[in-house]
């Protein structure tokens, strides 16, 4: 399967302004591209490119006053078989996790897990079976108890304030299901990336990009979505944190005022 992903950002901004940009795929993506990515800014500036800290492609570049505008558009292979099941995944010990797995127990940023959701988390999902049923249980929940509005979307709501408020976007029920992973001693991991409607019937929004996280369950990481809460099709990642606070598409450091936003994530035959 071919799937065509890309975007068209554009920001006003007042005055000249640094920029941290995560706009690309993820480094283990580029085996898959049959189109390399036409990364482009206008006006063209020069991008400094770095790897940060969880292997995420990442550039910074300092952006004039006015308008400025960022695109992208590749072709990738994609297997298009749905989301991996395994549900006899086992929860490893944390004595037996890999050092660099701990921090994904620690909380973060949108992650509170020294907050009432670890007592809600003990009380209401340590009777399940470990290992991925605890994870899926927790996705259940999280699917049942939040309802979906683009409406109500805030960008400071935390796990806490999710379980509190029982409303979000597709960041809000990661980070819920993320926090009480943690609670339960699963590391869990948020990423970010394309998820076009292949498979399943359109969505009434537009298209965006999306979150799912990853549970680490019998040494190495399984998708979980919450949100759709079934196995999907053609997940193209970006980025991978702790939160979403490591994987913003654009940090600016200065004002900024967003002027327009289009993303497509489209299956394409071999021939476009």
């Amino acid at each position: 399967m071919l799937i065509r992903v890309g975007y068209e950002i554009a920001f006003n901004f007042p005055a000249a302004v640094p920029i941290t940009l995560m706009l690309r795929l993820h480094p283990s993506r580029e085996p898959t591209l049959r189109k390399p990515e036409a990364f482009a800014i206008s006006p063209n500036l020069a991008v400094h490119e770095f790897t940060d800290a969880f292997g995420n492609r990442c550039g910074r570049t300092y952006a004039p006053a006015g308008r400025v505008e960022f695109s992208s558009d590749a072709v990738v292979q994609d297997s298009g078989e749905p989301d991996p099941q395994v549900h006899d995944a086992r929860q490893d010990n944390v004595q037996d996790l890999p050092d660099k797995v701990l921090q994904f127990l620690l909380g973060s940023r949108y992650c509170e897990v020294d907050s009432e959701l670890n007592d809600f988390a003990w009380n209401h999902f340590a009777s399940t079976p470990s290992g991925w049923p605890r994870v899926q249980a927790i996705c259940d929940f999280v699917h049942r108890h939040i309802v979906f509005d683009y409406m109500k979307a805030r960008r400071d709501r935390t796990a806490r304030d999710t379980f509190r408020e029982g409303v979000g976007v597709c960041r809000d029920f990661m980070h819920l299901a993320i926090t009480f992973c943690r609670c339960m001693n699963i590391p869990a991991r948020y990423a970010t990336g394309y998820l076009g409607d292949i498979g399943v019937p359109p969505a009434p929004f537009p298209m965006d990009f999306s979150a799912w996280f990853e549970a680490y369950l019998g040494g190495q990481w399984y998708v979980f979505d919450p949100r759709h809460n079934e196995p999907r099709i053609g997940r193209v990642l970006m980025a991978r944190g702790r939160d979403a606070a490591d994987v913003a598409l654009t940090t600016t450091f200065g004002e900024n005022h967003l002027a327009s936003f289009k993303v497509w994530t489209d299956e394409v035959s071999s021939g476009e």
